[in-house]
């Protein structure tokens, strides 16, 4: 179903972002956790965590035409389009299942230690790259103790090629492209974890000093800046990839779970509970908000596509509202 959105939740047009639709997905109850795109198929993969389903959504068509089922709360959605190939990581039971994409036939499946997690395609070694394990707390409570906690490379047939060892659970992490290095957030640890991709070995730890919670982040290869999104107390910090050092701390919107880069207008968007915030890049080290206005409730994870232009946030079903997918469309 397709419902244009002629304002945004505030009653007011964004400056940087406009509304164009509002996709509805219908059957899914509970949080939706992170998103995939196909680009060249117009497909959006939606893992719908408490649902145990990854709904496959046709962007043109704007509905789903496919719902995959009997997943141990999906987490993560990575589409490969050199193989057709799509995975999906669960943390209820540590797999990442591999289907070809067009039958939607399960091909492999991978098991990991616990938690599989966030998942990155790496060129360097044309490998699928999955955080997984470890110890982990959430809001400063254990809920999982100690463990191998590791991002793991995986080739097309899920077969794992090497891993790099962490001090306990990986959420976001982002790998250079002219460099080698990888960039991970060990929020139970309260820090950045460097490490090399193709040596699989660590580099350094950059302490996180003044939050907790460090969950989501982006990556400005081209300036070295490396933004980390905090829920306690909620900030935006910026590091200097060259030394590690802390630029800039900025207090931000509650409760993100997804950030994103859009280098082509030096800008930064961040998903929170409830609202979205915008950020401009003045220089490497001066950042100003330039829009925060409110989504619906339940709403905090979502996709930057930047071939498209365009944001896709995530909204959980919420009383008598369906489950949704807003898109957004930057200016």
């Amino acid at each position: 179903m397709l419902t244009v959105l002629p304002v945004l939740a505030m009653g007011h047009a964004s400056p940087v972002l406009e509304p164009k639709t509002r996709i509805t997905i219908p059957n899914v109850t509970g949080r939706m956790d992170h998103l995939g795109v196909d680009i060249k198929g117009h497909r959006l993969f939606v893992t719908a965590f408490d649902n145990h389903t990854v709904e496959v959504i046709d962007l043109q068509s704007r509905q789903t035409v496919r719902t995959l089922s009997n997943f141990g709360n999906p987490q993560g959605s990575l589409y490969d389009p050199s193989t057709n190939h799509l995975f999906i990581s669960s943390s209820a039971d540590g797999t990442v299942k591999i289907f070809n994409a067009t039958t939607f036939e399960m091909l492999a499946t991978v098991k990991l230690s616990s938690d599989a997690d966030n998942m990155r395609y790496d060129n360097h070694s044309n490998s699928v790259v999955v955080g997984y394990g470890g110890e982990k707390f959430l809001r400063g409570k254990p809920v999982r103790g100690h463990g191998d906690g590791a991002l793991a490379f995986l080739d097309s047939t899920g077969k794992k090629t090497g891993e790099i060892a962490l001090d306990a659970h990986p959420e976001s992490f982002q790998l250079e492209k002219f460099g080698t290095r990888v960039f991970v957030n060990v929020p139970d640890h309260k820090e950045v974890e460097v490490a090399d991709v193709l040596k699989r070995s660590a580099l350094a730890r950059w302490p996180i000093p003044t939050c907790t919670d460090n969950f989501p982040m982006a990556l400005d290869e081209v300036h070295h800046r490396l933004f980390v999104g905090c829920r306690t107390p909620s900030r935006l910090l910026v590091f200097d990839t060259g030394n590690g050092k802390i630029v800039a701390s900025l207090p931000i919107v509650e409760h993100t779970d997804d950030l994103f880069y859009d280098a082509s207008k030096a800008r930064i968007y961040i998903l929170g509970e409830g609202f979205i915030e915008a950020w401009q890049q003045e220089d490497p080290d001066r950042y100003d908000k330039i829009e925060h206005f409110s989504t619906p409730p339940n709403s905090r994870t979502g996709l930057f596509v930047p071939g498209w232009g365009k944001l896709f946030e995530a909204v959980s079903h919420h009383g008598t509202r369906d489950a949704e997918i807003l898109v957004y469309e930057t200016r």
